[in-house]
């Protein structure tokens, strides 16, 4: 059985009712007959299943509506049309910076963060030093938590999240946290917890990571489900050719034509910086000292072995 089954879903936002506008005013537009509602869809027809120990890439441009997915399999929201089964505990890491006190300290901050995913505090004591020590923040525990940079909040952030043990983990964007040394370390740190078992969703807009943690993909693009796929380097590579050309495919044979097309470009532009290497070879050894020359032409011969 499918641990997450979506068949179908469709998530609509409603502007204008009397939620939006106070009841009031919604009175007060119906009796003169001026009440108008604004629909918008934020996902159409979006299908898939994901078995125990899968890891779903999600990609798609700003406004896809790839959170308003997640917040549907995480239960913040529920879907306007189609069926959504999920079976297990969720996690959903959506914004990791929100629900601090910016007068508390680091220290109060993170104990209080536990407190609100449900640990105890006999359990925050056990773990404190290593989330302090994961986030690198030991020389700011007694800092008010507004004087953290915003990257610093979000990795004290992460760092408490990591400590969930769910069926089933949700990933917004979180592993975009840092600099580069903490992204790969946070990287490191989610393929460790989906290598004992969970089910794993992940919302990226860099495509080296979804080409090295998921087995599967889901495509959208303005709430529209461009396809579902276990063939994740075809679709990453038709995605990467899609961005440069904005030739949305329209079927499995489009995906594999964009995917063609995107290793074609790769060829050409290695070929092309071979080319712009011997240019510059060459002028080294038509115009610098014997030694220079050597040099030159040993690193070039190096690099073309490869």
């Amino acid at each position: 059985m499918p641990i997450i089954d979506v068949k179908g879903v469709s998530i609509r936002y409603i502007t204008g009712d009397f939620k939006d506008i106070g009841l009031k005013e919604y009175v007060m537009r119906r009796l003169k007959g001026n009440y108008h509602i604004t629909e918008f869809w934020a996902d159409r027809h979006i299908t898939f299943s994901l078995e125990k120990g899968d890891m779903l890439g999600i990609i798609g441009t700003n406004g896809a509506g790839k959170s308003t997915l997640l917040k549907a399999i995480s239960g913040i929201m529920v879907p306007t049309e189609g069926e959504m089964r999920v079976n297990g505990s969720v996690a959903a890491l959506l914004e990791l910076a929100s629900g601090f006190d910016g007068e508390l300290t680091v220290r109060e901050n993170t104990y209080l963060r536990g407190a609100m995913l449900g640990y105890t505090r006999a359990f925050m004591d056990k773990n404190y030093s290593s989330i302090i020590g994961f986030a690198e923040l030991e020389d700011f525990q007694n800092r008010s938590f507004k004087q953290l940079s915003s990257g610093m909040q979000s990795r004290l952030a992460f760092s408490i999240a990591c400590l969930v043990n769910p069926d089933i983990l949700i990933l917004d964007e979180v592993l975009s946290v840092g600099d580069g040394a903490f992204r790969e370390k946070s990287a490191n740190k989610m393929k460790q917890i989906l290598s004992g078992g969970v089910t794993g969703i992940l919302v990226s807009h860099s495509v080296p990571q979804v080409r090295s943690m998921c087995n599967k993909i889901l495509w959208i693009d303005h709430g529209h489900q461009v396809g579902f796929s276990n063939q994740v380097k075809r679709y990453c590579d038709a995605y990467e050719e899609f961005l440069i050309t904005k030739k949305l495919p329209q079927s499995e044979d489009e995906i594999y034509e964009l995917a063609e097309d995107w290793e074609e470009r790769k060829l050409k532009i290695a070929h092309k910086q071979v080319m712009s290497e011997k240019s510059r070879i060459l002028d080294i050894l038509e115009h610098s000292e014997k030694a220079s020359a050597i040099e030159a032409a040993r690193l070039f011969l190096k690099e073309t072995a490869h």
